[in-house]
C-alpha cells in the first residue's frame, strides 16, 4: 500500500493516519497495540510532512507478521543517531496544525519493535517503523492458479511482441474485477469497484470545475454535461437523453472497457458510483442511479439513469442508492 503526501498538507497526515489504523483493526489479531501503532504513524508521517518541505511517499508493507511502515522525503534529513536521544524536533513556525502528536521519534522508538532511519543518497531520509500489531491468520493463496479466460487476448499483442500499455491497464482492471468477484463474490466486486467509482469521480468532479470554472452546486445540465466529458475523454461513447431537475438520463454505444466489459459486468458498478458520487454531491438528499440497459450483459447500449428525486415511499428496487454529502455546506445555495 503506498500514498503520496504534498508538503504541509495538514488534512493528509489525519486521513491516512484514520484510513491505515482502520486496517489495521480490520486486519489485526484482537489485543495488537493499534494505538501505540496510530502514535507512531501519526509521528513519523508528521515529522517528515512538517519537516521535509516537500513531497512524502508512505508505504505499508505486511509481508511480516507485523507491518513496516516506511516514510520517504527529499529534505534535509537529520542524523539517525538522534533517534537513540530522548529529543524532539522543533516544528516550523506556522506548522502546528500539522502536529497530531508532537511526542518525537524517540518515544516512538520505544512503543515499537524497530525503528530505522538513514540518508537517502539523493538527499532526504527513508524512516522505518515495525508496527506493534500481529497480522490475523491468513488462507494462504499460494500457488496462484490462472482463471480460464484470462485477458489481455493473444491476438492484442503488439507487432514487435508484447502488449500495449493500453491493453495492459484494461486487462488489470478487468482481471482484478474478475478475482475480487471469484473470490469474494460478487457484492464485494461491486462495492470494490464502487469504491474505486467514487475516488476517481470525485476527482474529475473538481477537474471539470476547474475547467469550467464553475463555484457551487453543478445544475442537472452541468452534472449530464460533466458525465459526457469524462466518458468521452477514456474512449466512451455517451450522451445525453434527458436532464431536468428530476432526473438525468444517458445513453452509450461503446463501453471504455470494449466488448472485455461483458467478462467482468461488475465493472458497470463503476459508472453508477461515477455518476452517483458526483450528483449525491450536488444534491440536498440522496440519489439514485439505474442501469437499465448494459453492454456488459449483451444490450446494443447503455441506458443509465440518475434519479435526482427524493426516494420515494419503498425505496427504489434495482437502483444504486448514494447519500447526500455529510457535510450540508458542501455547496451552499
Amino acid at each position: 500500500m503506498d500514498w503520496f503526501l504534498k508538503a504541509d498538507d495538514a488534512s493528509a497526515v489525519g486521513e491516512l493516519r484514520r484510513e491505515v489504523v482502520a486496517y489495521l483493526r480490520r486486519h489485526g489479531e484482537p489485543g495488537s497495540e493499534v494505538e501505540d501503532a496510530e502514535l507512531a504513524l501519526s509521528e513519523v508521517v508528521g515529522n517528515a510532512v512538517r519537516h521535509a518541505g516537500g513531497p512524502v511517499w508512505v508505504s505499508l508493507s505486511w509481508a511480516q507478521p507485523q507491518p513496516v511502515l516506511t516514510v520517504r522525503d527529499l529534505g534535509p534529513g537529520f542524523d539517525p543517531a538522534r533517534l537513540a536521544q530522548p529529543v524532539t524536533l522543533a516544528p516550523r513556525a506556522g506548522s502546528a496544525t500539522l502536529a497530531e502528536a508532537g511526542l518525537g521519534l524517540f518515544l516512538v522508538s520505544q512503543v515499537t519493535p524497530s525503528l530505522a532511519a538513514e540518508v537517502r543518497r539523493a538527499g532526504g531520509m527513508t524512516v522505518s517503523v515495525t508496527l506493534p500489531v500481529n497480522r490475523a491468520p491468513a488462507v494462504s493463496h499460494d500457488p496462484p492458479l490462472r482463471t480460464f479466460g484470462a485477458l489481455p487476448e493473444l491476438d492484442e499483442a503488439l507487432p514487435g511482441g508484447g502488449f500495449g500499455k493500453e491493453s495492459f491497464l484494461r486487462a488489470l482492471v478487468v482481471q482484478l474485477a474478475r478475482t475480487v468477484e471469484t473470490q469474494q463474490g460478487p457484492d464485494a466486486a461491486a462495492a470494490a469497484v464502487a469504491q474505486v467509482g467514487a475516488d476517481i469521480g470525485g476527482q474529475m468532479e473538481e477537474e471539470f470545475r476547474a475547467a469550467e470554472a464553475i463555484v457551487g452546486r453543478l445544475t442537472p445540465e452541468q452534472m449530464a454535461d460533466c458525465y459526457v466529458r469524462l466518458k468521452h475523454a477514456i474512449d466512451g461513447g455517451f450522451y445525453v437523453i434527458e436532464a431536468t431537475e428530476h432526473r438525468i438520463v444517458l445513453g452509450n454505444t461503446r463501453c471504455p472497457f470494449g466488448d472485455v466489459v461483458q467478462r467482468a459486468p461488475s465493472l458497470c458498478r463503476m459508472t453508477s458510483s461515477v455518476f452517483g458520487g458526483i450528483a449525491a454531491r450536488n444534491s440536498d438528499h440522496g440519489v439514485a442511479v439505474l442501469l437499465e440497459e448494459r453492454i456488459a450483459v449483451g444490450d446494443p447500449g447503455c441506458r443509465v439513469v440518475v434519479d435526482l428525486a427524493p426516494a420515494p415511499e419503498g425505496g427504489r428496487p434495482l437502483a444504486h442508492e448514494y447519500a447526500a454529502a455529510a457535510d450540508a455546506t458542501l455547496f451552499p445555495g
